[in-house]
């Protein structure tokens, strides 16, 4: 019988790997906890329409990427292919949003059906921050001031760089739009074909565009900020002073656009140069229209997303995940014969309560002294405690360093605690 395999571009994060995962949502969870953000849980299966209204039916991910099926009542549902609609959806139907404001993340897989390559996959996994009733470029600053902290706290900083713009209001990307599409029109023929077919269903995102030819007509093509309402021009100017007050670096980039309908005024990227062309670790936006988009009243609302499996790559690449973050015991304690079992089991228990940062082992299923021994080493414990008959007897047991010269001790039980809690200190 042929074997099940899993799915392709949805993988599996195996025990090796997760203690990875877990550093930098520990470290993203501080961060954002330390701002005065809350966790929020949406479902991963929301209604399709939820998405068609918020991200737009003519953007790719609607069209060609979006993991969509009917249920036996015959309502169309979708695996959420980004969080941003979900969190609103959830907010708005809870009444979360109502004269207040809301500082709100959540973490969990997203489904986009593309070709899986290096750091982006069919399942993938992102941190969002969604921040609601707030209309100032202050609050804008702040998220920007979050991710620059986030870095510190990764190691990131000099790692990462980032790129802002202002796409103004829907109003002014409607006049810019046709501008666009007048003058790309008359070089129809030469652009690549992704930028032909976006031509007529979003020409915004056509100044995304990485091929040489279509950047080179790009070039003489009219520039978005000539077409920014003064509101947004304002909005802007604004957040460029509050940057450089917070010493945040950044760069404008005027060809940055969000492939998503909701954006409007401003628009950020966080980039490496370390992972080749997927640079894009952490993006997002203003979308102060999406709320009442979706059936709310007005509100001003700004957020970003950040794909943990490109993060997690980054941080392998330039060989910066911490010595301390692995799956290694520290101490791992054996059993030697049928009358060592249940008081070892209690030992070990009383090293978890005397040691609770400390990750204590408890050797099951019996085994020669050498194979339970060869098991202690090869858990990565640095201090394996051996418990036989005898040493249960005089209320003592073993300490034998796994990961130096040093000589095996014999201590009381309460001995051992105290040795192993200074012992594991260095």
């Amino acid at each position: 019988m042929a074997k099940i395999q899993a799915i392709r571009g949805m993988n599996d994060i195996l025990p090796e790997q997760t203690p990875v995962w877990q550093f930098v949502e520990d470290t993203v969870r501080k961060v954002l906890s330390q701002y005065g953000y809350q966790e929020i849980r949406m479902p991963i299966v929301e209604q399709t329409e939820l998405f068609k209204r918020s991200i737009g039916e003519v953007t790719d991910i609607v069209e060609k990427e979006m993991y969509t099926f009917d249920d036996r009542n015959g309502d169309s549902l979708t695996l959420r292919p980004e969080g941003t609609a979900g969190c609103v959806r959830a907010a708005e139907e809870h009444g979360l949003l109502f004269n207040q404001t809301r500082r709100l993340w959540y973490t969990g897989p997203m489904f986009r059906h593309e070709r899986p390559q290096k750091g982006r996959y069919r399942q993938f996994h992102q941190i969002g921050v969604e921040c609601f009733g707030m209309a100032g470029p202050d609050i804008d600053a702040e998220l920007l001031v979050l991710t620059a902290r986030l870095w510190k706290e990764l190691g990131l900083a000099g790692h990462t760089r980032l790129e802002i713009n202002s796409i103004g209001t829907s109003e002014a990307r409607k006049v810019y739009r046709q501008a666009l599409v007048e003058y790309l029109n008359q070089y129809k023929s030469d652009l690549d074909a992704d930028s032909q077919r976006r031509l007529q269903s979003n020409p915004l995102r056509i100044l995304d565009s990485k091929d040489p030819s279509t950047r080179e007509i790009l070039a003489g093509a009219p520039k978005l900020d000539s077409y920014l309402d003064e509101e947004s021009r304002a909005h802007f100017d604004r957040l460029r002073e509050l940057l450089d007050a917070a010493g945040i670096a950044y760069t404008v980039n005027p060809a940055l656009v969000r492939g998503l309908d909701y954006y409007g005024k401003t628009v950020f990227e966080w980039i490496t140069d370390s992972l080749g062309a997927q640079g894009t670790v952490c993006a997002g936006g203003r979308y102060d229209g999406l709320v009442e988009q979706l059936g709310g009243k007005p509100t001003r609302a700004v957020g970003f997303a950040m794909g943990l499996e490109r993060l997690i790559l980054l941080l392998e690449t330039l060989d910066l995940v911490p010595a301390h973050v692995n799956s290694d015991a520290d101490v791992y304690v054996t059993a030697m014969g049928e009358g060592a079992m249940a008081p070892a089991l209690a030992l070990a228990e009383e090293l978890r309560v005397a040691l609770p940062e400390a990750v204590v082992v408890s050797h099951c299923g019996g085994g020669s002294f050498k194979s339970q021994m060869k098991k202690a080493d090869k858990s990565g414990a640095r201090y394996a405690v051996i418990l036989g008959e005898n040493e249960v007897a005089n209320g003592t047991a073993g300490l034998k360093p796994l990961r130096s010269d040093e000589p095996q001790r014999e201590l009381t039980w309460k001995e051992l605690s105290l040795a192993l809690a200074e012992a594991l200190k260095n």
